[in-house]
């Protein structure tokens, strides 16, 4: 995804410790995130999911499938 583009979480390819871990932030399958602010170089991923701003890593974020618009 590109910085500030739309998308639906298609997919979460994590074990149930990841899903909950998720879940717990707002971010689960059927949700619609925002890409605000990422790094080439495996930095940290900054979505937008409902009213809310999460930072995720990028072993997490990268088991995140998303349909981007």
């Amino acid at each position: 995804m590109r910085r500030n583009q739309k998308g639906k979480i298609a997919e979460i390819t994590g074990g149930k410790a990841l899903h909950e871990r998720l879940m717990v932030m707002g971010i689960y399958v059927g949700r619609e995130v925002t890409l605000l602010n990422h790094s080439m170089f495996r930095g940290p991923v900054a979505i937008k999911a409902g009213r809310s701003i999460v930072a995720l890593g990028f072993g997490m974020a990268n088991k995140i499938i998303v349909d981007a618009e």
